[in-house]
Order: structure tokens, then C-alpha cells, then sequence
């Protein structure tokens, strides 16, 4: 099994580590080639959502990602990737991938400032929800799973095979979504 992490701008390194960290292979995704390795699933990270845009659009990833997105690949999207996978952008008129029928508004805790660490037990797992200049889910279609609820704000969701969170899973000690990752590549495969 191996994924490929978007490595335009952003927290793509320590998602390479957390997926090392239980034995997935991974390879990053710089350049239009990089799509010609074969792999399982894509990881779009956390980062500046509009600078990550950009780059796809320079370096012609976009619409080939897009494509193997909508064709079922697993992916993986945290914060910025949330937002890039997003259906719509509360308060903005471009869209990104627009893969998850879901609406985000960009930076809802405010600036770096408003970071914050969010503790909580989910699925029998202790799970560090770091918040980073974040999103949140503020509208879902009925066919998108809310995945994490707290104080009436939807921070994870899945639909289909894509998995989109506000937060930072690859900065905390948990491996819960990662794993979550590889259960959607071996569901795939059956």
C-alpha cells in the first residue's frame, strides 16, 4: 500500500511520518509526474487552501487530481484540504475541487491566535484535535456522514471515500485517521 501527499506548501511532512508510523509507504506529489507512480490514496494537507490552489492550477495537477478524486480515490483532506475538497466556501465565489457536498467557512476560530487543542474520546480513541487558523463544516447534504460534533460545530466528516477534517491529525499522537485512511483503500479493494 502506498499514498501519495500532496507536497505543494503546507503540513505534508508530518503526515509522511504519521503514515510511516504505521508501516504505509508514501511519496509526494510536487509535480504533473509525481501522478504517474501508482498509488492508494492522496492526503491533502493542512496549509493555505488559495496558495495551494494556485500551485495546481500553475503546475497542471488540478484537473487530473479532481478526476481521480471523483473517481473514488481515497483521500484525506485536513484543514486547507478540507476547504479544497469543500462544495463551497462560506463568503467566496470560486470553488476548489468541489468533491464533498459540503460548506466550510475558512479561519472560523479567527487567525494563528485562535489556535487551540481540543481533547476528546472518539471511537474508543483519545484524539488530539488541533485547531490551526481552522475551518468548520457548516452545511452537509444528507448524504455526508458527520464524523466529529462539539459544541455544535461539525469538525469530520466522511463521504464516500473521502474523509475531510478542521483540524490537525498528523500533529497530535493519535494515528486513528490515518488508519481510517487505509480501511478506505482496503474496503476499495474488495
Amino acid at each position: 500500500m502506498v499514498f501519495a501527499v500532496l507536497a505543494l506548501q503546507g503540513a505534508f511532512i508530518e503526515h509522511r511520518q504519521k503514515l510511516s508510523s504505521i508501516g504505509v509507504s508514501s511519496f509526494e506529489i510536487r509535480q504533473l509526474s509525481d501522478l504517474k507512480k501508482p498509488f492508494d490514496a492522496l492526503i491533502l494537507p493542512g496549509g493555505e487552501s488559495t496558495t495551494m490552489r494556485r500551485l495546481l492550477d500553475d503546475l497542471r495537477l488540478f484537473n487530473p487530481i479532481q478526476a481521480l478524486i471523483s473517481e473514488g480515490l481515497p483521500v484525506l483532506g485536513t484543514c486547507a484540504g478540507m476547504i479544497l475538497l469543500s462544495q463551497e466556501i462560506e463568503q467566496e465565489t470560486y470553488q476548489h475541487f468541489a468533491t464533498m457536498p459540503i460548506t466550510v467557512a475558512r479561519n472560523y476560530f479567527g487567525r494563528q491566535l485562535g489556535s487551540f487543542v481540543k481533547n476528546i474520546r472518539y471511537q474508543g480513541h483519545s484524539l488530539d484535535m488541533i485547531f490551526v487558523r481552522a475551518p468548520i463544516v457548516t452545511k452537509v447534504s444528507k448524504d455526508v456522514k458527520v464524523l466529529i460534533e462539539f459544541d455544535g460545530l461539525i469538525a469530520a466528516v466522511q463521504y464516500k471515500n473521502q474523509i475531510a477534517l478542521a483540524f490537525h491529525p498528523e500533529l497530535g499522537k493519535s494515528t486513528y485517521f490515518h488508519r481510517q485512511l487505509v480501511s478506505l483503500v482496503e474496503q476499495r479493494s474488495n
